[in-house]
């Protein structure tokens, strides 16, 4: 990510009450004979989200305030836990180093990508993990984890590089289990907050929008 990021997650007790998922954008044509014609305007889904349903005290809404004012809005990126959508398996269980391929050894190539597909078959979706948590990553190669000594992984891209004693050999699975957050901005340079609202039970809109890397 460039310098208009910052490696810091949005407060996590308020994400994790938020709502939001991915977004696609489909065009859709109908036919004089009524049949539809689809093509998709996006390779990859976009994720969108609103942090307001997270808020339910004014100190969670006083927290968003000041990490709103201190991304600038819109200017500054960040990190955003999806609270359904964090790990390289279910959300039920922590990572595992075979649960997703990022590649097939060559006996040359260190560095790696992580990735996440979703599905199975010519039709899956591999997404591009570009944020992942610190410290979560394992790597496997064969099947056989590969001790932490032996790669680095810049969780500011989500590269995994191999030690060069440790390169993958050809035709080896090379697959990783981690947890990683959302590279997201504010998807608004205006925070409208109605007090007289809000502690009447209604929330205000933090919408959030997904980064690509």
């Amino acid at each position: 990510m460039p310098s208009d990021f910052h490696e810091i997650r949005f407060p996590l007790d308020v994400a994790l009450r938020g709502s939001g998922g991915p977004v696609r954008r489909t065009e859709i044509v109908t036919l004089a004979s009524g049949r539809e014609h689809r093509n998709s305007r996006w390779a990859d889904s976009r994720r969108r989200y609103d942090a307001g349903l997270g808020i339910r005290t004014l100190d969670a809404l006083h927290a968003v305030l000041g990490f709103f004012e201190e991304r600038r809005g819109r200017l500054y990126g960040f990190r955003y836990r999806d609270r359904v959508d964090h790990r390289s398996g279910p959300p039920s269980r922590p990572p595992a180093p075979t649960d997703q391929r990022i590649g097939t050894g060559d006996g040359t190539t260190r560095i790696f990508a992580l990735a996440k597909t979703y599905g199975s078959g010519p039709d899956a979706y591999r997404r591009a993990i570009a944020k992942p948590v610190a410290g979560s990553v394992r790597v496997a190669v064969s099947g056989a984890e590969v001790a932490a000594a032996k790669l680095s992984v810049d969780s500011a891209t989500g590269q995994v590089t191999f030690a060069a004693d440790a390169v993958p050999p050809p035709g080896a699975a090379v697959t990783a289990g981690f947890e990683f957050d959302v590279p997201v901005r504010f998807d608004t340079d205006e925070l409208t907050i109605d007090l007289a609202a809000f502690t009447a039970g209604e929330v205000p809109r933090i919408p959030l929008i997904e980064i690509l890397p």
